[in-house]
């Protein structure tokens, strides 16, 4: 306890430091304000129906991005999902067309260009989510009831839409514009910070409610041992994100002048987890889409609807862990390329000892992906279905929720990420790290924005 309020003293001791933090605190500050903002014309005593929607399946992974915002109908209902869904589409991009993959590697003029397409492509996203969320809550909250003032039980004004339709977009524009803030000023990155707060507001609810069902269902001695349950998810969810198998790299030695270049070895970080969080959002996605096309078609009664609307069913777990281990295959070979990683190697006149330069090295480094992949991908895919495992034994659908997937993920990235920020202000001031012994490391895989 000692060393934690000295460490205390350290970071509020830096004047820098100190700004950050609490410029961070300050924005964040807005954005959960932001998110008890509801629309205007809508009444929010009446959304009830929208909260219930927005507890499971997509609708439950978009109201986790947004920090609820979703389900209270706010000016930042959208949140950050076009920026990311934008993100993740620019990126796609750059693995298959020219112009794209040519602004990756123009250094600090390109990534401004990206950015700026980015953004645009973010407009785009957002002008088309809107208003399929304003029809949503529409249906949700009943087009003849007094939910939403504009309606007269026939029609509804065009300005109510097209006054929600611009609030929508300005908001996901203003949240976007506070996760850049954050970057650049404050600590940790802003786009994922907001998130991570978001997921994480909701975890004092769900804990007192899984204690309050646990006093008369299964006593105390249940609750601790859910809470030691949780921290041993949380540590092996440590070593998944910081998992790395370094490859040893030996650069020949040059004599230029009186100057020796090279001669050195040095290591290639390959994480075991280097798709991120992607692979879960991308399944969860998928699993999403055979009940949107069965309800489209009026099946709702078939055994395949009745499996997949049921997230805690054993066909719906099977399917979803083999999606999240296809993906992460997939999306590790959009963020690992083995080809480029040989030919740098080879141009820099760097060689993995034993290993012949050229099509070796590819065939080598491609041999270690996929054995530290697989079983990435089958522990990753474990992760997703951990909260299905867990409410089989009782655990509340919202508590259950921090046991795994998306939001165990983001929280220990992201976290991660800040802290190590934190201790190389610290470092660099000469203080002590934020631990005893060794250091913090944050994510260096692709994470869930640009």
């Amino acid at each position: 306890m000692k060393r934690f309020i000295q460490t205390l003293k350290n970071i509020w001791s830096i004047e820098d430091l100190r700004k950050r933090i609490l410029y961070t605190l300050g924005l964040v500050l807005v954005y959960r304000i932001g998110c008890y903002v509801v629309l205007p014309g809508v009444d929010p005593t009446q959304l009830q129906n929208l909260q219930n929607q927005g507890s499971d399946g997509l609708m439950g992974l978009l109201n986790m991005f947004s920090g609820g915002a979703f389900s209270n109908a706010s000016i930042f209902a959208l949140g950050i999902m076009p920026y990311i869904t934008a993100s993740i589409v620019i990126q796609l991009f750059a693995m298959v067309i020219p112009k794209f993959k040519k602004l990756q590697m123009e250094g600090e003029s390109g990534r401004r260009k990206i950015n700026q397409w980015t953004r645009l492509l973010t407009v785009a996203i957002t002008g088309f989510q809107a208003p399929a969320y304003i029809k949503n809550m529409m249906y949700q909250l009943g087009a003849s009831s007094t939910a939403i003032y504009p309606f007269d039980g026939s029609s509804t004004p065009w300005t109510f839409w097209a006054s929600s339709i611009i609030i929508l977009i300005a908001g996901t524009l203003f949240v976007m514009w506070l996760g850049e803030r954050i970057t650049e000023k404050g600590v940790g990155n802003g786009i994922s910070l907001l998130i991570m707060i978001g997921i994480i507001a909701r975890l004092p609810f769900a804990l007192f409610g899984e204690f309050v069902s646990r006093l008369t269902d299964g006593g105390l001695v249940m609750f601790l041992i859910e809470i030691v349950v949780l921290l041993a998810v949380i540590l092996l969810v440590i070593l998944l994100v910081q998992g790395t198998r370094r490859i040893p790299v030996q650069y020949a030695k040059r004599i230029v002048g009186n100057k020796q270049y090279g001669g050195v070895r040095q290591y290639i970080p390959i994480k075991v987890n280097a798709a991120g969080v992607m692979p879960i959002i991308f399944a969860q996605a998928i699993m999403f889409i055979p009940i949107t096309i069965m309800g489209f078609s009026g099946n709702g009664d078939s055994k395949f609807m009745m499996i997949f609307s049921d997230i805690n069913s054993f066909g719906y777990n099977v399917v979803y862990f083999i999606l999240v281990v296809l993906f992460t295959f997939f999306y590790t070979a959009i963020a690992i390329n083995p080809q480029q990683m040989s030919d740098d190697m080879k141009k820099n006149g760097g060689f993995i000892p034993g290993v012949k330069p050229g099509k070796k090295t590819e065939e080598y480094l491609e041999n270690i992906l996929s054995k530290i992949t697989l079983p990435g991908s089958i522990f990753l895919g474990i992760v997703a279905i951990l909260p299905a495992i867990v409410r089989l034994f009782g655990v509340n659908t919202q508590f259950a929720q921090f046991y795994g997937g998306t939001s165990l993920l983001i929280l220990v990235g992201v976290i991660l990420d800040t802290l190590q920020q934190i201790e190389s202000h610290l470092l660099m001031r000469h203080y002590d790290g934020l631990t005893k012994t060794g250091r913090i490391k944050g994510r260096t895989s692709m994470s869930i924005q640009a």
